[in-house]
């Protein structure tokens, strides 16, 4: 089955789900700068998901750039993995609302650590699809960024409770982590090419 249509629905919910994180940065109703104080753990917030989201369109991209066809059970893990991230403008509100409260950056960690499992489970549907030798699996490798995303996450969630603040500390070391290109599907396709 070709992978147009899933490429198009799901760059559709990523901008769906950045438009609606956006709609929560509210103008203040006054013209000084003072004003602008309230909004800045709404901001920081907004900020740390976009980068989020723009990591996993960016990596989702070059997945299914490598990826030549789907299949149902493709579909529906990449189904699986954008439930989690529509709740990120969910917990992004309630984490900037709340002025980095602990059960919101808890809850904000979990909605994370679910996303990079389902994004794993999608890679691995992938990589199980198009064979074990194919050049998708090739250019993932041992996925050494996602297993220590995985493993951040695991920590800041119950670390939220005692210091909600580091824990979004370790959030923003994630996508540090993944700010740094992994240019090993671009260079794979690259070879691959006629």
């Amino acid at each position: 089955m070709a992978k147009s249509r899933l490429e198009a629905f799901s760059d559709g919910v990523f901008a769906i789900i950045i438009t609606i994180m956006v709609l929560d940065l509210r103008p203040p109703r006054t013209a000084d700068f003072a004003a602008l104080a309230p909004l800045v753990p709404v901001f920081l917030s907004y900020l740390l998901s976009f980068v989020f989201v723009a990591i996993y369109w960016n990596n989702h991209h070059h997945l299914l750039q490598a990826a030549r066809q789907v299949n149902g059970r493709i579909l529906w893990a990449n189904m699986h993995l954008l439930f989690w991230l529509s709740l990120t403008p969910f917990v992004t509100s309630w984490m900037g609302q709340t002025n980095f409260g602990p059960p919101p950056v808890a809850a904000y960690g979990v909605v994370m650590l679910l996303a990079g499992f389902a994004y794993s489970i999608l890679t691995h549907v992938l990589i199980s699809h198009h064979g074990a030798e194919s050049a998708l699996a090739r250019a993932v490798g041992r996925d050494f960024k996602g297993y220590l995303s995985l493993m951040i996450y695991a920590a800041a969630i119950p670390l939220s409770f005692a210091e909600a603040r580091l824990a979004c500390v370790l959030y923003a070391l994630v996508a540090i982590i993944w700010l740094i290109p992994d240019r090993r599907i671009e260079m794979t396709i690259t070879k691959n090419e006629p």
